[in-house]
């Protein structure tokens, strides 16, 4: 099939180059146009793992291609897949206004049906509102489709070739042959496709999204717990997730969750329940016990040093929101720099991967190393803030040979705790004993 994918972010450029390789011919569209002349050259602008063999792959094949220009991939496609950014506004709300633009372009430019893909994370009656927005702008058949994705950043290639299921929320049989086609590769192998109403089918993203926030959530809290009553919180995770009802996924504790979807769409769950008079208490509390969490271990920080951090060089171990990404969307390292530079210490961070967006971020507010030993050169401790595999197995000679203090504050959990013990190391986690 002929396949238009409207914006090449994570989400847009992650399915158009995984359609491309189930054999469709697959049109990108942004109108960054510097991004889309770099894209023809075969660069991804994402870092995702195993994606620039894929995309290099399905360039060369030329099934997989990149334009500026909507209407000439509008004429091409049968089916037109909506991967907009939906950021949240000043109230928590998600801003449409990318989405509905872009429906209303396809309103004024399409002369044929067309199955318009909602793809983006958007709140319930989306669909609705994108249909009204193109039937404003025409009377050609067209039909509008809810398909969220469920990609984890970092993973996001295996998931979009190997995806647990498939969600297509539709009210029309011809749209749904048309999308049962699109998936048709999908379900060969057993893979699910579960058809339900666009509401319902808008509503699985954000519960799931939410779902996972609260588990993860849970998960802090009763290792904050274990902490006061002296439990180990890596020995209740493993017996929680051996109980098949819970399962062993989304149990690790550490500093919070951030990235670009869960803050985002409990958030937008929370708003859209209260425009419907719904208070979803729960996700309230997730929300507020996640934004202390993020920042724990920097009192753990004060206390040892006796509540004196002016001055004080941090060393720390990652900026992205979690290993295999670039993405910083909401990471906890930029609010335990934050709260660090404000109460006076110095920061150098180490992440070959993320470091490029921090820099444009922050400029030079912070320092930043070549590698995970330079950032400890003379700084009084260490804090861990992303779970990169290159931080799992360190050489804890060199460690306390380069910090000031032996002391390691672990936000994720890296380390079993007789490895730091034995190297006399003061050692902080999330849930566990404190060594030294």
């Amino acid at each position: 099939m002929n396949i238009t994918i409207v914006g090449t972010g994570y989400v847009g450029l992650v399915t158009g180059t995984t359609l491309a390789e189930l054999g469709n011919s697959v049109f990108c569209v942004d109108i960054d146009e510097n991004k889309v002349e770099s894209m023809k050259q075969g660069q991804v602008p994402i870092y995702e793992p195993n994606l620039e063999e894929m995309f290099l792959r399905n360039i060369q094949a030329q099934r997989l291609f990149f334009t500026t220009d909507l209407k000439e991939s509008l004429d091409k496609s049968d089916v037109i897949y909506l991967a907009l950014p939906t950021p949240p506004g000043e109230d928590g709300s998600a801003d449409l206004s990318y989405v509905l633009k872009v429906a209303n372009d396809i309103g004024e430019m399409m002369t044929s049906y067309k199955v318009i893909v909602n793809k983006s994370t958007v709140p319930v009656g989306t669909a609705d509102k994108v249909r009204e927005t193109i039937s404003a702008k025409t009377t050609v058949e067209f039909d509008v489709v809810s398909n969220p994705e469920f990609l984890r950043e970092g993973f996001a290639v295996d998931d979009s070739m190997n995806p647990s299921r498939v969600i297509i929320g539709s009210s029309s049989e011809k749209a749904k042959s048309y999308m049962s086609k699109v998936y048709q590769p999908f379900t060969n192998t057993g893979i699910p496709i579960i058809f339900m109403d666009e509401k319902s089918s808008e509503l699985t993203k954000y519960a799931s999204n939410s779902f996972l926030a609260v588990k993860i959530t849970f998960m802090n809290e009763i290792a904050n717990y274990c902490e006061k009553v002296g439990a180990d919180v890596d020995k209740v995770r493993l017996g929680m997730g051996s109980d098949d009802r819970i399962g062993h996924r989304f149990l690790f504790p550490g500093i919070g969750y951030g990235g670009s979807c869960f803050p985002k769409d409990v958030k937008a769950l929370i708003k859209s329940g209260k425009q419907e008079g719904f208070n979803f208490e729960i996700l309230e509390a997730t929300e507020n016990v996640n934004t202390s969490q993020k920042v724990i271990l920097v009192s753990e920080i004060e206390k040892y040093f006796d509540g004196k951090l002016k001055g004080k060089k941090i060393a720390l171990w990652g900026l992205a929101f979690k290993a295999n990404t670039d993405d910083i969307r909401e990471a906890s390292s930029l609010d335990n720099i934050k709260l660090l530079l404000e109460k006076g210490a110095e920061i150098v961070a180490y992440d070959a991967i993320a470091e490029k967006n921090v820099r444009n971020l922050l400029k030079d507010k912070i320092s930043y190393a070549a590698d995970m030993y330079s950032a400890l050169e003379n700084a009084d401790c260490l804090l861990i803030a992303t779970e990169w595999p290159e931080f799992k197995n360190p050489n804890f000679k060199l460690m306390a040979e380069k910090l000031k203090n032996k002391a390691i504050f672990d936000g994720r959990n890296m380390f079993p705790l007789e490895l730091p013990e034995q190297n006399g190391f003061f050692y902080k986690s999330i849930g566990r004993r404190t060594i030294g």
